[in-house]
């Protein structure tokens, strides 16, 4: 049976995870996250998107993307077939790199994309053993981003939009963002399905 035909909205933000093949470690070193930085940014020269939320654990990634100028699918697949390129090259990995096709979830409403944002960004302080005791010490992540406030140092990170879409008690401000991602149980957080 043949896989589902993904349907593009190009208004639409998606929540991408990708892992690696078994769950094996796709990012071993900081060269590495720096290699796929550098692969975002050349495929944003390419197809112009959008990201409001990312993080990069060892093996996998998380994106809060939108693409309205290709569909995604063809976006995804510049992604991870240049990074697969460079890691498999660097570490002479032969085989399947990626586990599967990349999940993608929409996120249309202000909560779905609330929601999803603050899952992608509490992914370090939520495994079993967390990473770092805050959210804004975990170094890839577009967190830190929003917790220095400081301008988005990549073109296609948009720091933005996050603040304009809070509902009530949260200011329309960076405090108010990070005050809903840091929250347990904000009032308004929207169950979101994870591959």
């Amino acid at each position: 049976m043949g896989r589902n035909r993904r349907i593009w909205n190009p208004d639409a933000y998606e929540h991408v995870v990708m892992r690696g093949n078994n769950r094996q470690p796709i990012f071993q070193d900081e060269s590495d996250i720096d290699a796929f930085i550098r692969v975002l940014a050349y495929a944003h020269e390419k197809y112009p998107f959008t990201i409001l939320a990312y993080c990069l654990m060892t093996n996998h990634y998380h994106l809060l993307i939108r693409s309205p100028e290709v569909p995604l699918g063809k976006l995804m697949a510049l992604i991870n077939k240049r990074y697969s390129d460079y890691a498999k090259k660097k570490y002479h990995y032969s085989g399947y790199f990626y586990e599967s096709r990349y999940y993608a979830g929409k996120a249309i409403t202000h909560k779905s994309i609330l929601a999803v944002s603050r899952y992608i960004h509490r992914n370090p302080i939520n495994t079993l053993n967390p990473m770092v005791a805050e959210m804004k010490e975990y170094p890839h992540s577009s967190y830190r981003f929003y917790a220095d406030s400081s301008c988005p140092p990549y073109e296609f990170l948009d720091l933005s939009y996050m603040p304009t879409i809070l509902p009530r008690p949260y200011s329309k401000c960076i405090a108010g963002y990070l005050m809903y991602c840091e929250e347990p149980d904000p009032p308004e957080l929207e169950r979101i399905g994870v591959k």
